[in-house]
């Protein structure tokens, strides 16, 4: 029997009072490979004992590897952690044109990576982007997802629903249809891709990261895969549930991915969801709430 879950984990942070603070040696103790994705290579970071249960971290926009810092750093104690530059991103290769960036092949990028690391499955977690990217590994590839952990992305049927429904969430994805217009790419900037970072010396790496990556196949992922207009339209996502138990941790003060997406989720799922909502915290809850966001990963993947 389905278990629907919603919990109310505020007291974490009263709970677990010791800090989370990251390894000044971080950087140091990461290592960095490649995996071949049909031609593509993708890049990943990776931290803790190769033979430890595998996680692979996927960054949305604008980001990269560097976003899951803190949550490698805590998680790889038990688990290998392993966080990826997306295509078009940092280190990873950026083919050139909109059908590279079809959700299929991002899915297949991420099956490379597990494929490469010798695994035969793994715990799948992605913010934004790599949340659609999560979601759709999961129904496309259930052998190879052990459990999924999605931040600030709701199942995509929810937000197409809430798109051709709800008028405020039409009205807050007016950046998505800008970003699908052509040469759109041309607007923007290294720095300011990097302007919501908070911490100083993260906002550095994240400069350099941006520079080393390409705008417009970072665009190409809204051109090939946001609901376009008439939101009324048939959605692209399988529709498949998600055979994985699931955990959704979502920052309510995103104003890009309203919270009423979320409702119905269990409608896409054959196992147990777990809520998690966190007041105060904006789109990258990894970060704005990142000690709760870790702490909460960890309880769960330990239940």
């Amino acid at each position: 029997m389905k278990r629907r879950t919603l919990l109310l984990w505020f007291l974490l942070t009263m709970l677990c009072t010791s800090a989370l603070a990251l390894d000044p040696d971080f950087d140091k103790k990461v290592k960095h490979d490649f995996a071949d994705s049909n031609g593509v290579k993708i890049h990943y970071a990776a931290l803790g004992k190769s033979t430890a249960p595998l996680i692979v971290m996927i960054h949305g926009f604008p980001d990269f590897w560097y976003s899951w810092r803190d949550q490698m750093d805590a998680l790889s104690k038990d688990y290998y952690t392993v966080a990826i530059d997306q295509r078009g991103y940092n280190l990873s290769d950026k083919p050139k044109g909109v059908e590279q960036y079809d959700m299929t092949l991002l899915v297949s990028d991420v099956a490379a990576v597990i494929k490469h690391l010798n695994r035969d499955k793994a715990i799948i977690v992605g913010h934004d982007w790599g949340g659609a990217v999560a979601w759709t590994f999961a129904m496309m590839k259930p052998e190879l997802t052990e459990k999924l952990v999605i931040l600030n992305l709701p199942h995509p049927k929810g937000l197409a629903r809430e798109l051709a429904n709800n008028p405020q969430q039409q009205k807050n994805s007016a950046y998505a249809r800008n970003f699908q217009q052509e040469g759109a790419h041309t607007r923007l900037t290294a720095e300011g891709l990097a302007g919501w970072v908070k911490d100083p010396e993260a906002k550095k790496k994240y400069v350099e990261a941006f520079k080393k990556s390409d705008f417009e196949a970072m665009l190409n992922y809204y051109k090939r895969n946001y609901p376009r207009e008439p939101y009324d339209q048939p959605n692209r996502f399988p529709d498949i549930k998600v055979k994985a138990s699931v955990l959704m941790i979502h920052g309510l003060g995103d104003t890009a991915l309203l919270p009423g997406a979320l409702n119905n989720t269990w409608d896409w799922l054959e196992k147990d969801l777990t809520l998690v909502t966190v007041p105060g915290s904006g789109h990258f809850v990894q970060q704005d709430a990142s000690e709760m966001v870790t702490r909460s990963i960890k309880m769960w993947l330990g239940r």
